[in-house]
């Protein structure tokens, strides 16, 4: 069951770090969480190639923003506590998207995977791994 909508996933990034990268998230179902990403100059590393950061912030984002949408119904928050990718591509334009599934949906912890690809050929430019820690209110 989501606690949360497209929307209000949408008003949370307000001001953040996925505002500033032009996040979005574009589909949201109990378990799946789709999101995209433009590929902008400032998205790029010096050598010319979309940058390892900017990779793990969109799946990093994606898979957070589908934890707080699957958090239990009395639980404040979350803070990942692990992650991991591993990079098979890159781009250097267009838009990059993300799909980003729970393995776990424990009380305690969620562990998410993500795929990242670039949206105009669906070509694989990371997998991605984290653990998410449910945060509860005192």
């Amino acid at each position: 069951m989501l606690t949360v909508t497209l929307e209000q996933l949408q008003q949370r990034m307000a001001g953040t770090l996925p505002e500033l990268l032009e996040f979005e998230v574009v589909h949201l179902e109990p378990g799946l969480l789709r999101a995209r990403m433009p590929v902008t100059p400032s998205h790029l590393a010096p050598n010319g190639y979309l940058h390892a950061a900017s990779v793990i912030a969109l799946a990093d984002t994606s898979c957070g923003m589908g934890t707080i949408a699957h958090l239990p119904g009395d639980a404040e928050s979350f803070t990942t506590v692990e992650l991991k990718s591993n990079f098979l591509g890159t781009a250097r334009g267009g838009w990059v998207c993300c799909e980003a599934k729970p393995a776990h949906l424990g009380r305690t912890t969620q562990v998410w995977d993500a795929t990242v690809r670039i949206e105009s050929n669906d070509r694989v430019v990371a997998l991605f791994r984290c653990t998410q820690m449910v945060l509860w209110r005192r």
